[in-house]
C-alpha cells in the first residue's frame, strides 16, 4: 500500500476538495452577505482590492495578513480571467481563499505526520492518510474554512512554519512565522515553540550523549522522582552556562530570535499586542482556560484519551500518590475560585455554542465550576500520558507556550484552541486504525450537525432584521 500512498492521498485531497466545494456552495447560497466578524473583514479586504491601503477599520484587532494575501491572489487571477465588477473580491470570492487554505492544511498535516512519525516503522499509509483527513476535518478549523475569518490562513502558515522547522529550514520557518504573525499576533507564541522544539532536540541529544558517557542509559525522558528531576536540572544548568553551547544554540535559532525581537518592537510601538479596538480584548490571568482546553481536548480526542484501561490507570495513580492529587485538587480549586473570568460576549451572544455551554453547565449552580475539577484533573493526566513519548524539554516548551497562548485570554473562544490542539494531536504516538476512524467519524458528525444548524436553524433578534445563525 505504501507504493500507492501518493496516489491514494491525491485522491483523498481531490475528494475532500470536492465535498468542501459543495458545502461552500450551500453555505454561500444561504448566507450571501457577510456574517458575524465578516462584516469587518470583508469590507477591509475590499478596500485593499481597490488599492485603498491607507484606510483601516479601527474595530479590527488583527494585522492585515489575510487581506494582503487575498488581494495578492484575487487581483492577478481576475486580470488573467478578465473578471470585472462586483465579482472581484466579492464575499464569496474572499471566502474561497479560505477553502484553498483548507486544502493546503490537509496537505501540510499529512507531511507533518510523515515527518514526525517517520522513525515509527509500524505506522502505515492508511494511518497517515486517515489521520491527516481527520485533522483537516477538525470541526473548529473546518467550519471557519467556509467563512472569511483568519483561522484557516493563520493555521496554514503555522503548520508550514512548523514543518520547515522540523526539516531544519529555520530561515524559511521564520519567514512563514512572520506571515502567521501578520494573520494573528498571538501566533508569535507558536513560532517561539518552533524555536523551543529545536532547542529541546539539541538538549535531548546532549542528554543522551552525556548519559552514554556515564553509562546511564536507563534514565527515562520524563522523570518520575525528585532525584531524576534534580539530575536533569543540574545537566541543563551546566549545558546552558557553557558559552560554547549557548553560542551554538543562538546560531541555530537566530531567525526566530530576530522575529521575536521584531514582535517586541511592534508591541512597544503599538502600545500592546492588539491593533484597533482593545476594549473587548483585555489581558487577564484566566488560569481556568487551561482546564477548558484540556477538557476540549478530551472531548475531541475521546477515542485516544478515554478507555476503561485509562480510567483504571488514573485511579491507580490517585491511589498511589494521594498526597500529590490532594494538593493538585486544592490548587485547582483555588485557581477556579480566584481566576475565573467571564467575558461579556460569553453571556450576551447567543449565536455561539460557548454561550449555551456556559449557560447550561457553569451557570446551573455556583458550585458546578468546582465540581468539575476532578474531571479537569483526569483530562490533564490523560493529556500528559499521551505525550510521554516526547522528551522532557519538548514537553516543557509545549506546556509553557500552551499557557502563554491560553491563560491571558478572558473570552472562552474555542478557536483559540485550534493550533495547540493540532500540535498536540500531531505529536502523540500514532493511534491504531480503528481509533483514527472513530475520530474521523466523530469530526464528520460534528461538522454535519454544525453546518445543518447554521443553514437551517436560523432565528432573529427583536431589534435586528438580519437572520441570525448558530456557530462555534
Amino acid at each position: 500500500m505504501e507504493r500507492l500512498e501518493p496516489l491514494l492521498f491525491s485522491a483523498v485531497v481531490s475528494c475532500g476538495f470536492l465535498v468542501s466545494s459543495v458545502v461552500f456552495a450551500l453555505l454561500s447560497r444561504e448566507q450571501r452577505n457577510p456574517y458575524m466578524d465578516e462584516v469587518f473583514h470583508v469590507p477591509q479586504a475590499q478596500r485593499y482590492c481597490d488599492g485603498r491601503f491607507s484606510q483601516w477599520d479601527p474595530m479590527i484587532t488583527t494585522l492585515p495578513g489575510l487581506y494582503l494575501v487575498s488581494t495578492g491572489i484575487i487581483k492577478p487571477v481576475s486580470w488573467l480571467m478578465g473578471w470585472t465588477g462586483t465579482v472581484v473580491c466579492s464575499t464569496g470570492m474572499l471566502r474561497f481563499i479560505n477553502l484553498l487554505f483548507s486544502t493546503g492544511n490537509l496537505y501540510l498535516l499529512y507531511l507533518l505526520l510523515c515527518k514526525i512519525h517517520q522513525k515509527n516503522k509500524a505506522t502505515s499509509a492508511f494511518q497517515r492518510i486517515v489521520s491527516a483527513l481527520a485533522l483537516a476535518s477538525f470541526p473548529l478549523l473546518y467550519f471557519f474554512s467556509f467563512l472569511y475569518y483568519t483561522d484557516a490562513g493563520s493555521t496554514f502558515f503555522i503548520l508550514f512554519a512548523y514543518l520547515m522547522c522540523l526539516y531544519g529550514s529555520h530561515g524559511i520557518a521564520a519567514c512563514l512565522g512572520f506571515c502567521a504573525f501578520m494573520f494573528r499576533q498571538t501566533n508569535i507564541v507558536w513560532i517561539i515553540f518552533c524555536a523551543g522544539s529545536v532547542v529541546a532536540q539539541k538538549l535531548t541529544e546532549a542528554w543522551k550523549t552525556d548519559s552514554l558517557k556515564k553509562k546511564d542509559e536507563k534514565t527515562p525522558p520524563v522523570p518520575s522522582s525528585i532525584a531524576e528531576i534534580m539530575k536533569i536540572v543540574q545537566f541543563l544548568l551546566e549545558y546552558v552556562l557553557s558559552l560554547n553551547n549557548l553560542k551554538a544554540l543562538i546560531l541555530l535559532i537566530w531567525p526566530y530570535i530576530i522575529l521575536v525581537l521584531g514582535f517586541l518592537l511592534f508591541v512597544f510601538l503599538n502600545g500592546g499586542i492588539v491593533v484597533g479596538d482593545r476594549t473587548n480584548h483585555e489581558v487577564s490571568l484566566n488560569f481556568p482556560q487551561l482546564f477548558y482546553f484540556f477538557s476540549f481536548t478530551l472531548v475531541f480526542s475521546v477515542s485516544h484519551l478515554l478507555s476503561p484501561h485509562k480510567v483504571s490507570s488514573f485511579l491507580h495513580s490517585v491511589k498511589k500518590h494521594p498526597l500529590f492529587y490532594t494538593v493538585l485538587v486544592i490548587v485547582s480549586l483555588l485557581l477556579v475560585w480566584k481566576f475565573t473570568y467571564v467575558h461579556k460576549f460569553l453571556l450576551a451572544d447567543n449565536r455561539h455554542y460557548t454561550f449555551y455551554i456556559w449557560k447550561n453547565i457553569f451557570q446551573r449552580h455556583e458550585l458546578i465550576k468546582y465540581v468539575l475539577v476532578p474531571g479537569y484533573i483526569f483530562a490533564v493526566w490523560a493529556f500528559i500520558e499521551t505525550l510521554k513519548s516526547k522528551s522532557l524539554s519538548w514537553n516543557l516548551a509545549f506546556f509553557i507556550c500552551l499557557g502563554v497562548a491560553t491563560v491571558p485570554q478572558t473570552l472562552l473562544e474555542f478557536r483559540y484552541f485550534i493550533v495547540p490542539y493540532l500540535i498536540y494531536r500531531l505529536n502523540i504516538p500514532m493511534p491504531l486504525g480503528f481509533k483514527i476512524l472513530a475520530e474521523l467519524a466523530l469530526y464528520s458528525l460534528v461538522n454535519v450537525l454544525t453546518i445543518y444548524l447554521f443553514l437551517n436553524k436560523t432565528f432573529q433578534w427583536p431589534d435586528r432584521k438580519e437572520v441570525q445563525r448558530f456557530m462555534w
